[in-house]
C-alpha cells in the first residue's frame, strides 16, 4: 500500500503543480525537452548507422523526421513564410538568429535536404544527442580558438562544394534573448565567400511572448519563421566580408523586429 501511495502521489501532484505553478511548468518542460531529445537520439543512432553506415549528412533526414513532433508536447506552433527562398539548387549557407535550444525545433521544421549545422564543440559530448549530431554530419568548432575555427570553416567550404551540402550557422555565436540581435561574427560570411555560395537568412521571432528564462516562464506560443531572399556572394572576396555581414545583419534585424512585433500583437506579451 505504501509503495502504491508513493507512486500515486507524484501522479496527482504533477497536474496540480502544472496548473498552479508557472515555475514548475518551466522546469518540467525544460527537463522533459532535454530528456525526450536524449531518448529520440537513442532511437536515431541505430537508424542512422543502418541507413548510412556512420557519419553522413543524409542522416539529418532521420533526425528531422524524429524531432518534428516534439513541438506539440511543448505547446509550440510554427508559422513559416518565405518557403520559396529555400527552393535553391546546390550548396548554400543558412544563417539565423539564436535564442535558445528551442531553435532546434524551428531548424528541423524547415531544414532542407543535405543540410547540416555548424555547432560548438561542446555539443559532441552531450550524451546520445552529441553522438547523433556527429552521425548527422554536424561540423564542430572550438569557439575559444579563432585559428581552429578558421581552419574548420575553410575545410567546411571545401566540403560544401565537394559533397554538395548546405550548412546552417548561427552568426551571433551564442544564445541571445535580449530582444535584439547581437553583432554577427564573420565566420559564416567567410565560409560563403570562400565557397562562392549564396546566403539565405532565416529569422525566428522573439520567444518573449511565451518563454522567459530568467523569469522561469514557459507557456504555449507561436514562433514566426521568416525565410528571406538569398544573398549572392559570387565574385566577392574576403574584402567584402564585412559589408556582407553588415548587410545580412540589417536585413535580419529589420525582419526580426517586424515578425516579433506581429507575434506580440497576435498573442500579447507574456504575463509575469
Amino acid at each position: 500500500m505504501d509503495v502504491l501511495w508513493v507512486i500515486t502521489l507524484p501522479l496527482l501532484l504533477i497536474p496540480l503543480l502544472m496548473w498552479t505553478s508557472s515555475t514548475f511548468v518551466f522546469y518540467f518542460k525544460k527537463c522533459f525537452y532535454v530528456a525526450y531529445m536524449m531518448v529520440l537520439a537513442l532511437f536515431a543512432i541505430p537508424m542512422c548507422i543502418l541507413k548510412s553506415g556512420g557519419r553522413d549528412v543524409e542522416n539529418m533526414r532521420i533526425i528531422r523526421a524524429l524531432v518534428r513532433h516534439v513541438k506539440y508536447f511543448l505547446g509550440l506552433r510554427f508559422d513559416v513564410s518565405g518557403w520559396e527562398h529555400l527552393q535553391t539548387e546546390g550548396p548554400y549557407v543558412i544563417i539565423s538568429n539564436h535564442q535558445s535550444s528551442l531553435d532546434v525545433l524551428g531548424l528541423m521544421e524547415i531544414l532542407p535536404d543535405r543540410c547540416t549545422m555548424i555547432a560548438k564543440k561542446e555539443l559532441v559530448y552531450a550524451g546520445t544527442v552529441g553522438l547523433v549530431c556527429w552521425l548527422g554530419g554536424i561540423v564542430f568548432i572550438n569557439r575559444k580558438k579563432t585559428s581552429d575555427a578558421k581552419s574548420v570553416m575553410a575545410d567546411a567550404a571545401k566540403t560544401m562544394l565537394d559533397d554538395q551540402i548546405r550548412l546552417w550557422v548561427f552568426p551571433e555565436g551564442t544564445r541571445n534573448q535580449r530582444g535584439d540581435l547581437l553583432p554577427f561574427k564573420k565566420g559564416a560570411f567567410h565560409l560563403a565567400v570562400q565557397a562562392q555560395v549564396p546566403i539565405i537568412p532565416v529569422v525566428f521571432s522573439s520567444y518573449s511572448n511565451f518563454y522567459l528564462r530568467k523569469e522561469k516562464q514557459f507557456n504555449s506560443g507561436t514562433i514566426r519563421l521568416k525565410i528571406l531572399p538569398k544573398i549572392e556572394t559570387k565574385g566577392m572576396t574576403s574584402d567584402d566580408v564585412s559589408s556582407l555581414s553588415d548587410k545580412s545583419f540589417n536585413l535580419m534585424r529589420s525582419a526580426y523586429l517586424s515578425v516579433s512585433d506581429s507575434v506580440t500583437q497576435s498573442n500579447g506579451p507574456l504575463r509575469h
